[in-house]
């Protein structure tokens, strides 16, 4: 039999925060519980199908060591002014929402506007998935043979001053030898030609 909305329990949950009406020291209140959470950019610029601007809101997503129940999260929700709660089913797909980075038909809020409180690492949900990841390292090739690099020094400089957001982060953490020896490749191969 499935569990009542009020059986429900979960370690993640999410809230919807409407600045209009939630207090303003709504974050303080969050802090002083002591919880790990995370804030969505604040959402001003969402639209509905009907082309109408909703109401600006932030996503709230509490995360937890231990199993809460909904009626847990009502009394939260509550001192907010904030609708019901919502379960989390996916942490990393929350985080990323908030900036709409896998949905390109919404307006893309920036990536630096989300917001960690209580220790959250936000960090390893943002990183580039395998499609972004492959795109990234095929532009990166491409910039190495149209510019002719010859080092790593030169694609790490001009990743950290000028594609920081999408190259830097795959280039440093994931494809560093693959992309080294890629440039030793062409370098061995122009000494040939």
């Amino acid at each position: 039999m499935a569990k009542s909305q009020k059986e429900m329990r979960s370690r993640s949950w999410v809230f919807v925060v409407y600045p209009e009406s939630t207090p303003k020291d709504w974050r303080a209140l969050l802090d002083k519980q002591g919880m790990t959470w995370v804030e969505s950019p604040l959402h001003n610029k969402d639209v509905n199908p009907d082309g109408e601007v909703k109401k600006e809101h932030w996503h709230v997503l509490l995360m937890f060591q231990t199993l809460k129940s909904y009626s847990q999260m009502q009394e939260i929700a509550h001192e907010l002014k904030s609708p019901n709660p919502q379960k989390c089913m996916n942490i990393r797909g929350m985080v990323r929402y908030f900036a709409h980075l896998d949905n390109p038909e919404k307006y893309q809020y920036p990536v630096n506007q989300i917001k960690a409180h209580g220790g959250a690492d936000i960090g390893k949900y943002l990183t580039a998935n395998g499609v972004e990841k492959l795109r990234a390292i095929s532009e990166m090739q491409e910039w190495i043979e149209k510019n002719n690099c010859t080092e790593l020094t030169q694609l790490a400089d001009y990743a950290l001053k000028e594609r920081f957001d999408d190259w830097y982060e795959v280039l440093a953490t994931q494809s560093t030898v693959f992309l080294n020896a890629y440039i030793r490749s062409m370098r061995h191969q122009q000494r040939k030609d």
